[in-house]
């Protein structure tokens, strides 16, 4: 186990540092345990309010928001999707979502960072043996933070797997290099996919600090700047045999784990949208001048201006509801053994939340720009983030084929896919 020191400590060890990429674990800090809906969006709105604060420098120079996300560590947020018998929380879905639209809504980089955490954590639930998951869910309530070896660049697909995982003198070796690895930098724990001698794929929980693990912060996307999403290498990294969880038999067992994940996205998206229409109604009432042919004293009378905001209120209230929506039938849906139906119903409910939530966060950002006019273009207003970051995060899986699900569930009862994008 690593040892916890103070938050003002681990700040003093990245600076000795003297750079962005990490071979070693970060500090492990002392964590909360949340125990009901009201103290994790407590805690959720005091991390945003700290957050908001500095979210246009640190996206303007790339700064990570280490101490954000030690604080989002720190505050017990971390661990509230752990279930109880294993003694989390395991607060609603419907929460879980709540929280990251809140964080997102101050930075949705600060939000993302922790998206495959959450997702991982389903994954073990579902499919993991229970030692491991005792194991895995007891360092998560004891400040451990879990990142992803990402898809792998220049494969055919996401899917497409060219890690290996080969057995030597009774040791298990992990070669490979890793891309969009959100969460990485900052974790403890690096979760990665390889395939082994036989061609089967395993899902690896490798520690940080192991030798011939190297975590590169050379993430360069336009949007989400902050999220460190970069590469992950593996050379012969030794992986320990009761952290190594079997995926091939995923796809015969229903469960709710590729929805939940996505579930989170649309909630981080969502945020993108209520961050981007409230800074756009507060630059029209305070900054924006009238257009001549409106024939007003204020940009806030425009009638075109006041169509266009009643428009996007609309539908980020639709898009909120349908997240809300969608978290309620995974609760329902998990409160039960998991059949194909009841993984079908989750993903096409948190389907329909995602398409709306890709829109708003799309139309909202954009429309900023346009209501606000040219003054909105200026760097110092650091308005152009939220449209880059709508358009980054969105790019995780394209919405058309979200659309296709939705009508083929409801045209012809198909089942959608089962994989962590639907």
């Amino acid at each position: 186990m690593i040892s916890p020191i103070t938050l003002e400590d681990s700040y003093t060890a990245r600076e000795a540092l003297g750079s962005s990429d990490q071979d070693i674990a970060p500090a492990l800090l002392p964590a909360a345990v949340l125990s009901s809906d009201a103290e994790a969006l407590q805690a959720a709105h005091e991390l945003a309010r700290i957050a908001n604060a500095e979210a246009i420098v640190r996206d303007r120079e790339r700064r990570l928001p280490w101490d954000l996300v030690e604080r989002f560590t720190i505050s017990g947020l971390g661990s509230i999707a752990v279930p109880r018998e294993f003694g989390g929380p395991q607060l609603p879905h419907v929460t879980i979502a709540e929280v990251f639209r809140i964080i997102s809504a101050a930075d949705p980089a600060l939000g993302q960072i922790p998206q495959n955490q959450f997702g991982l954590i389903g994954l073990l639930r579902a499919f993991a043996s229970p030692e491991q998951q005792r194991r895995l869910f007891a360092s998560v309530l004891a400040g451990w933070r879990i990142g992803n070896g990402g898809p792998e660049r220049g494969s055919k697909h996401t899917q497409d797997i060219q890690a290996r995982l080969v057995q030597r003198d009774g040791r298990r070796l992990f070669s490979g290099e890793k891309f969009y690895s959100t969460g990485a930098l900052f974790a403890h724990w690096i979760a990665a996919k390889a395939l082994d001698e036989d061609g089967r794929p395993w899902l690896a929980f490798i520690q940080r600090g192991r030798p011939g693990l190297r975590v590169v912060n050379d993430w360069s996307g336009f949007g989400q700047r902050t999220t460190a999403s970069g590469t992950v290498m593996l050379n012969e990294v030794e992986v320990d045999a009761d952290n190594l969880i079997p995926l091939w038999p995923l796809a015969e067992q229903p469960s709710i784990q590729g929805a939940f994940s996505q579930l989170i996205q649309a909630a981080i998206d969502l945020g993108i949208a209520d961050a981007a229409l409230r800074d756009a109604i507060a630059f029209v009432r305070d900054k924006a001048r009238p257009w001549i042919d409106a024939k007003v004293d204020r940009a806030g009378d425009d009638p075109y201006v006041i169509a266009d905001v009643g428009r996007l209120q609309i539908e980020l209230h639709a898009a909120e509801a349908l997240l809300h929506k969608a978290g309620r039938v995974l609760d329902e849906v998990a409160a039960a053994p998991i059949d194909a139906d009841g993984a079908a119903r989750a993903s096409i409910a948190v389907a329909e939340a995602k398409a709306l939530t890709t829109e708003i966060s799309l139309a909202a950002s954009e429309k900023l720009l346009e209501v606000s006019g040219s003054r909105a273009t200026l760097a110092e207003f650091g308005l152009d983030r939220h449209w880059r970051n709508a358009r980054t995060h969105t790019l995780h899986d394209p919405v058309r084929w979200k659309y296709h699900a939705i009508g083929a569930w409801h045209l012809n009862g198909s089942r959608p896919n089962r994989h962590s994008w639907i």
